[in-house]
């Protein structure tokens, strides 16, 4: 493909890390999703995390019902896994294909991760029966321990967690979630295993720590896994530059409140929907690997997943693209990762 090109037409690709929240937000939120992918993983780490099957059916139900127009979205449910989650249940879920993987969250690593897992042995009894099954494994990997230094816990956990898992789970598919440092990107590339992928946001690749603190603090780029230094940064480019079939697509777009993003103890989380695709494409222009967006985008998710790559396509134009400024929500309001600024790229209409 060449670099030099004004129009790209790629399959329609697929999000495999989303966060829609729910009721207000999820009505304004869902649609910027939809528009510009196929399928996306619907994390569950709600307020009331989505621990079952009809907790599953019925949020996709909502979901679905949030769409503007009728369009062919699918949402991909999965199973927030708690100490108490059902053997029973999963297998029934993933049979059913009501869930189409489970997510390990560390316990408080994130957002909404209070009934996440404080000692993974203590699932030992579900990762064996999801290798059994062959349920996909999702996994924020951060080390919960607060006296590791918020920048270490991304490589603390691949060498206290994730190496004895899969030593224990050889065969369970895992996806290392956001990945955010060299360390993680060299840990999937030499292992090049097929039961081990990473997912990449268009943020960490477009942005390092130095953009969140120079020239005063930028909420709106504070996210978790936090953004790394810039040898980091540089690493997750030449991972998708290099046409590395170990990791896809997952934007991780994370909607909050501009109250909470600003407030005394604010948020993390980056609303990406309204652009991400779009800051894709131009991370892959400038690093002159545009050959290698389809398969990041659009083919090394669903080979991972097990799921039949789209039909659909979608065509991008070189022509500029105003992200906008904010949603109105009531008497709230969410503003978009990179709000107000201009892209290179936009969907042909």
């Amino acid at each position: 493909m060449s670099e030099y090109l004004k129009k790209i037409t790629i399959i329609k690709p697929d999000d495999w890390h989303v966060h829609l929240r729910d009721n207000e937000i999820l009505k304004k939120v869902s649609q910027y999703t939809a528009k510009f992918y196929k399928r996306a993983i619907i994390m569950p780490n709600l307020n009331k995390p989505i621990t079952n099957c009809l907790e599953a059916i019925t949020y996709r139900h909502e979901i679905l019902n949030s769409m503007e127009s009728n369009n062919k979205f699918d949402p991909l449910m999965i199973c927030y896994l708690t100490n108490e989650t059902s053997l029973e249940e999963l297998n029934l879920g993933f049979i059913k294909k009501i869930f189409v993987g489970a997510k390990l969250y560390p316990y408080s690593c994130t957002t909404n991760s209070k009934k996440g897992i404080k000692n993974v042995k203590n699932i030992y009894h579900i990762l064996e029966m999801m290798e059994k099954i062959k349920m996909p494994l999702l996994i924020h990997g951060e080390e919960n321990d607060t006296s590791i230094d918020i920048y270490d816990r991304e490589a603390k956990f691949i060498e206290n967690t994730l190496e004895i898992l899969r030593k224990k789970f050889p065969e369970l598919k895992i996806i290392l979630e956001h990945v955010t440092t060299q360390d993680a990107v060299s840990y999937i590339e030499e292992a090049n295993s097929p039961y081990l992928a990473g997912t990449i946001t268009p943020h960490h690749l477009m942005f390092n720590r130095n953009n969140m603190f120079i020239n005063g603090i930028q909420p709106y780029l504070y996210c978790l896994p936090i953004l790394k230094r810039k040898k980091h940064q540089m690493a997750l480019r030449k991972a998708i530059a290099n046409g590395s079939k170990n990791f896809f697509l997952g934007s991780d777009t994370a909607p909050h409140f501009h109250r909470n993003k600003i407030n005394f103890f604010g948020y993390a989380g980056i609303f990406n929907a309204p652009c991400s695709f779009l800051c894709y494409v131009s991370v892959f222009e400038e690093m002159k690997a545009l050959k290698y967006l389809q398969s990041f985008c659009s083919e090394n998710g669903p080979k991972f997943y097990n799921m039949p790559i789209n039909k659909d396509t979608i065509t991008i134009v070189k022509k500029p693209y105003k992200v906008m400024k904010k949603i109105k929500i009531g008497d709230n309001i969410i503003v978009p990762f990179l709000s107000g600024k201009k892209l290179d790229w936009s969907i042909e209409i």
